[in-house]
C-alpha cells in the first residue's frame, strides 16, 4: 500500500513521519528526493538547463537554489514549466523506491504538494497535518529565519487547508490539542490491518 502525507508548511509533516519510521515505515521525502534528482538526473539537469539557463547550476553541478528561486518567483508560467520537469521525475523516482520496499506493510511518500502535483492519485491513502496558520507561521520563522509575510506568501501558493482535509482519508492534528504519538499509532494500526487484507 502506498500513503501520502501532506499539510501546509509548518504543520509538521516530517516530525508526523519520522514517529512512522520509529514504527518501521519507510518514508519516502519527496522533497528532499528531488533536490538531488534536480541535481543528479541527467534528463532533469538538462531540461532545468534549458529552461532557466546554466546559472542555474554552480560550476561542481550543485544547484544555485537561490538563483533558481529568484527566477522562478512571480513568474507562474515558469514556475508551472519547472513544475511539470521535477514532479514526474519525483513520481517515477518515487515508484522505483516503493517497489524496492516490497517487504514492507505499507510505505508513505511526504510532499508539501500531492495533491497540487497530482501525485496524490498514485496513493491507496492521504493524511494531512493539519496546524493553524498562525502557529505554522511561528513554526516557520523560527525555523528558517524569514519574515512572517515570506512565509504567509508562501502559504498562499499552496492548497487552503481545508480543501487537503477534504480530500484526505486522515487528518493528524499538530497543534498541542492532541498526543502526536497516538494519533499516529491509530492510523498506523488501521493501516497495519487494511495491508494485511490487500
Amino acid at each position: 500500500m502506498k500513503v501520502g502525507i501532506t499539510g501546509g508548511i509548518g504543520s509538521g509533516k516530517t516530525t508526523v513521519c519520522k514517529i512512522f519510521e520509529t514504527l518501521g515505515i519507510p518514508v519516502y521525502y519527496a522533497d528532499t528526493r528531488a533536490k538531488w534528482l534536480m541535481a543528479h538526473d541527467p534528463v532533469l539537469v538538462s531540461g532545468i538547463r534549458a529552461l532557466l539557463g546554466a546559472q542555474a547550476y554552480f560550476a561542481d553541478g550543485s544547484l544555485n537554489r537561490a538563483y533558481i528561486a529568484q527566477a522562478v518567483f512571480g513568474d507562474d508560467e515558469k514556475l508551472g514549466k519547472l513544475n511539470r520537469l521535477v514532479h514526474p521525475a519525483v513520481a517515477e523516482d518515487g515508484e522505483r523506491w516503493h517497489e524496492a520496499r516490497k517487504g514492507a506493510p505499507y510505505t508513505i511518500r511526504e510532499a508539501a504538494l500531492l495533491f497540487e502535483s497530482g501525485n496524490y492519485r498514485a496513493m491507496d491513502k492521504m493524511i494531512t497535518v493539519f496546524a493553524p496558520e498562525e502557529l505554522r507561521i511561528q513554526r516557520v520563522v523560527a525555523r528558517d529565519q524569514s519574515s512572517p509575510e515570506a512565509v504567509k506568501a508562501r502559504m498562499d501558493k499552496q492548497m487552503p487547508e481545508e480543501e487537503k482535509i477534504r480530500r484526505s482519508d486522515y487528518v493528524i492534528h499538530n497543534d498541542g490539542s492532541q498526543p502526536l504519538i497516538r494519533q499516529v499509532l491509530a492510523i498506523h494500526r488501521e493501516l497495519l490491518s487494511l495491508s494485511q487484507k490487500t
